[in-house]
C-alpha cells in the first residue's frame, strides 16, 4: 500500500433518497409503506423544495390540517355557540355554570379546560366566604372575602375570553390549579 493511497477517501455507493419517485426498490424491500401518506411533492432531498414552517415540516399549519383530518376544528363546540364566550361564561356563576359546561360540553378542550379551571378556582374561595357566614366573622371582613372570590372569578372570565378571541386558544393557567385542570382535560 502505497502513502499517498492512505489519505484517499472512501465513499460509499451513492443510493438515492427512498422517496425519489425514479429510484425503484428491490425486491425484497416493499415499495410503498402503509402508514406513510401518498405524497405527491417529494423531499428536498430529492429535488423538492424545503418545506419551512408549514404543515408537510410540522409547522404553521399542522394543527389546521389534522383537524381537517378529524373532521373537527379547535372552535367547535357541542352546540354551535362561540368558543371564547362560552370558556367566559364558566367563570360568572362559579361551580354552577362550570358544572354545567361539565355535563353539557363534551366537544371542545379549550371550554372543559375553563371549567375544570373555574370549579378549581371558585369552590375553595366560595367554602372559606361559606365559612366566614357561619362562623360569624365581621361584615368587613366578609365583604373583603366576597371581593377575594369575585375578582379572580371576573379577571379569569375576561382572560378567558381574550386569549381565545386574540391569542388563539392559547390557555391561561393559574398556579397550582392550572396544571390540575390541563392534567384532567388530556386524560378524558
Amino acid at each position: 500500500m502505497s502513502s499517498s493511497s492512505k489519505y484517499v477517501p472512501s465513499f460509499a455507493p451513492y443510493t438515492p433518497p427512498p422517496d425519489d419517485p425514479s429510484y425503484t426498490a428491490s425486491s425484497s424491500k416493499p415499495t410503498s409503506r402503509a402508514w406513510f401518506p401518498p405524497q405527491s411533492v417529494t423531499s428536498y432531498q430529492s429535488g423538492g423544495l424545503p418545506t419551512f414552517n408549514t404543515s408537510q415540516g410540522g409547522g404553521a399549519g399542522a394543527v389546521e390540517d389534522a383537524e381537517q383530518e378529524n373532521g373537527t376544528t379547535a372552535w367547535e363546540t357541542r352546540f354551535g355557540t362561540r368558543v371564547d364566550l362560552m370558556a367566559a361564561c364558566s367563570y360568572l356563576l362559579g361551580p354552577i355554570s362550570a358544572l354545567l359546561l361539565l355535563i353539557l360540553e363534551t366537544h371542545n378542550d379549550y371550554v372543559r379546560f375553563h371549567a375544570y379551571q373555574a370549579a378549581l378556582l371558585s369552590v375553595p374561595l366560595l367554602l372559606i366566604r361559606f365559612c366566614a357566614t357561619i362562623m360569624g366573622f365581621a361584615p368587613f371582613l366578609r365583604t373583603v372575602l366576597t371581593f377575594v372570590l369575585v375578582i379572580p372569578c371576573l379577571y379569569m372570565t375576561w382572560r378567558a375570553y381574550i386569549d381565545a378571541a386574540r391569542n388563539g386558544l392559547s390557555r391561561f393557567l393559574l398556579p397550582g390549579i392550572g396544571p390540575i385542570a390541563e392534567r384532567w382535560v388530556f386524560e378524558e
